[in-house]
């Protein structure tokens, strides 16, 4: 009987050393692999300014997905604007994408202005572009023109605090 225990206790220590060199393992392999994304990762180079963030792909990109579905009404009649053909898709598609990615963009290096408001406002103008995109997956133009909302309260929200006349 007391060797049954002597034997129940060795694998039971052996099987929680087991155990511990498994954590202990795999906290090396990761933080093996976090050193290594960080050696893979590329140097950033944030060469472009806010304002040409904003004139170069923001201004450009919001107005084409905000006129990319719309109402006219005319004295000859009521237009409705939706895209209708893979390619129109696909041209808002780009531009609510390069919304998201400016997003992006405005939260690197130093054109973030702050770690608070301004990086709430640029993930706002991501996550708008990013309704924009889901709306455009399934082809659904009120989808889209709701996503304008959230796109547009982002910006107006970030130049009420932050846009600089003159610059």
């Amino acid at each position: 009987m007391r060797l049954v225990h002597w034997l129940f206790l060795i694998s039971a220590a052996l099987f929680v050393s087991g155990i511990g060199f498994l954590v202990a393992g795999a906290r090396t392999a990761q933080q093996g692999s976090d050193v290594q994304s960080a050696v893979d990762a590329p140097a950033l180079t944030p060469v472009a300014t806010v304002k040409q963030i904003m004139q170069g792909i923001v201004v450009p990109a919001a107005t084409a997905v905000f006129g990319s579905v719309a109402t006219i009404v005319t004295a000859s009649g009521r237009e409705d604007r939706a895209p209708r053909t893979d390619e129109d898709w696909q041209a808002v598609g780009n531009s609510a994408a390069a919304l998201v990615e400016a997003g992006n963009l405005l939260m690197m290096g130093n054109r973030a202005v702050d770690r608070g408001d301004w990086l709430k406002m640029s993930q706002a103008l991501i996550d708008g572009g990013l309704l924009a995109l889901k709306a455009i997956d399934a082809k659904d133009p009120d989808a889209l023109s709701s996503a304008g909302e959230p796109i547009n309260l982002s910006c107006d929200n970030c130049h009420q605090k932050y846009q600089r006349t003159g610059s």
